[in-house]
């Protein structure tokens, strides 16, 4: 079949005027180079001097780069005494404004134009190129050859890397290694899944749950939870782990109901969506308490707490979210605990977000809550409760199903329980190697974040703060966060942004606690570049 695009040098007034538009929509409103002009034309100051090499698809203008066979270049004027940082001996071109629509981005078009304009400077004598690297792809031009020099040049929201290469290795590197990144980086099994739940589940994890049902009271089944009660546990650092059907939201249920025996003055501190349903668990159960109510995406202050707790010696226990998964903000665990135990107060977490995601150690915790989806990724659907002292039944105090003494005090299953749901999760907890796992969250999350941040995204909660498998991200005045992940979704990437906590603040969400790789973040990264909802307009 052949190629839907046609590479030369532009020649054509259409051509011409068509190059003035797309360096308007990429270089003023894209990237903030220059100021948007009303005509939505920008005519290049070396225009008269440029020779431009294009990409046609049909009578569209798909991309565009120029060529500089003559001094001085535009690094003339950004960097003084420009030779002194390059090689002597060479004929010097200068190759700028790659620009390529955003429809034709991860396609051949940029290989075929940086081809074209190659053997053009070649044809003109030239043996050596100067660019300006967008920084968003100093890895790419860095793994092409290209060596920088100088500082960086431009301006806030539009820097550029000056660099440098012979043109032979060039003409006989680059664009293949260019092809093979459009190979292999938009070339992932799709749909990718960055969401917080359910989260992209590995191929064993998946066999175990289609097995056969077993019954609860067979053999392996309470065998298969003894044992996961155990596993559970000695990830968190804690004594005792019980397995209940249903939801997260029933683990904190059962953790209300615990607290409830206290008979006790508490406090629930939250700093978003979810420590705001604790509250509000707090409240149905008739808990005595008060709400410390902190703004969303905000990091709470251990120190302030405790000169609010000066205030309120009649606390004695405290329930909150360890990370809140609406904003990715972290409470600093250690330091609370350590708080809580040094004034005899039961600290109780909602862990969802943190268990299987980051190392969560629970030792100095009195309970708490997870779930079998999120960081264990798992299938939804069991609620995992931890506590560091015995827990006895209460018949007269608790409903049968919340009473966490039932589970305690038996083989761990007093009621119906799903052995699709158990052996799955099972399989999760044995077959991860966990300690890569929290290095591979990590890392994904410092290969994303600068690069989004290079898109022009800004971040609901600071690096240091975050938990790194949570990355909430306010989309700017004007665009719709539901039609951004709509977008990503038709493209075979699934992000949040359709709970009501996410849309009314108009954030979108890329959630790392699934079984992810680095190849599926760079698709998503690819196609984020596309559209790029943070874009200048």
């Amino acid at each position: 079949m052949s190629s839907p695009y046609v590479f030369k040098i532009a020649d054509q007034p259409w051509e011409i005027e068509a190059i003035h538009r797309l360096n308007h929509r990429t270089f003023a409103e894209e990237i903030p180079q220059h100021d948007a002009r009303e005509d939505g034309t920008l005519v290049d100051k070396f225009h008269d001097e440029n020779i431009y090499a294009v990409c046609l698809a049909g009578d569209e203008l798909a991309g565009m780069v120029a060529l500089r066979v003559q001094r001085p270049f535009s690094l003339d004027a950004k960097i003084p005494d420009l030779d002194s940082h390059l090689p002597p001996g060479r004929r010097w071109c200068e190759i700028r404004l790659l620009a390529v629509e955003k429809k034709h981005r991860g396609t051949a078009v940029t290989v075929g134009l940086l081809k074209t304009v190659t053997k053009e400077g070649v044809s003109r004598g030239c043996d050596a190129v100067v660019i300006s690297a967008a920084t968003l792809q100093l890895k790419l031009y860095k793994h092409m050859g290209f060596v920088p020099f100088g500082p960086l040049v431009g301006r806030e929201g539009a820097y550029y890397q000056p660099m440098s290469l012979s043109m032979e290795q060039l003409m006989a590197e680059a664009p293949i290694i260019l092809q093979d990144s459009l190979a292999t980086v938009p070339q992932v099994e799709k749909p990718v899944n960055f969401l917080p739940g359910p989260v992209a589940i590995p191929p064993q994890v998946r066999d175990a749950f289609q097995s056969a049902p077993q019954s609860h009271r067979g053999h392996d089944c309470i065998e298969a939870v003894g044992s996961l009660r155990w596993q559970l546990g000695h990830m968190a650092g804690i004594h005792y782990a019980q397995i209940m059907l249903g939801s997260g939201t029933l683990a904190n249920e059962a953790v209300g109901a615990q607290i409830l025996r206290l008979d006790a003055p508490g406090m629930v501190i939250s700093f978003g969506e979810f420590g705001e349903r604790l509250a509000d668990q707090a409240r149905r159960l008739w808990l005595p308490h008060e709400h410390l109510c902190l703004p969303w995406g905000h990091v709470p202050d251990v120190n302030k707490i405790a000169k609010i707790l000066d205030r309120h010696p009649e606390v004695r226990w405290i329930w909150t979210t360890h990370c809140e998964t609406s904003s990715g903000a972290m409470m600093d665990l250690d330091a609370l605990a350590f708080l809580c135990h040094d004034r005899d107060i039961r600290l109780a977490v909602d862990a969802m977000s943190t268990f299987g995601v980051i190392h969560c150690d629970l030792s100095s915790v009195w309970m708490a809550s997870a779930a079998s989806g999120k960081g264990l990724a798992a299938y939804p659907g069991l609620a995992i409760v931890f506590h560091s002292d015995p827990i006895d039944p209460a018949p007269e105090k608790l409903p049968r199903y919340l009473d966490l003494g039932l589970y305690a005090s038996g083989d761990g299953i007093p009621f119906t329980q799903s052995s699709n749901l158990i052996f799955a999760l099972k399989i999760s907890i044995e077959s991860t190697d966990w300690w890569r796992k929290y290095e591979r969250v990590r890392s994904l999350h410092d290969y994303i974040r600068p690069q989004l941040a290079a898109l022009g995204a800004t971040f609901l909660v600071p690096a240091e703060k975050c938990n790194p498998a949570v990355l909430t991200l306010p989309m700017k005045p004007g665009v719709n966060s539901v039609g951004v992940a709509s977008q990503l979704e038709s493209a075979g990437f699934l992000v949040s942004a359709r709970s009501s906590y996410l849309s009314d603040r108009n954030w979108i969400q890329i959630c790392l606690m699934g079984d992810l790789t680095e190849r599926e973040a760079a698709a998503l990264l690819t196609e984020l570049e596309r559209i790029n909802p943070w874009a200048q307009t």
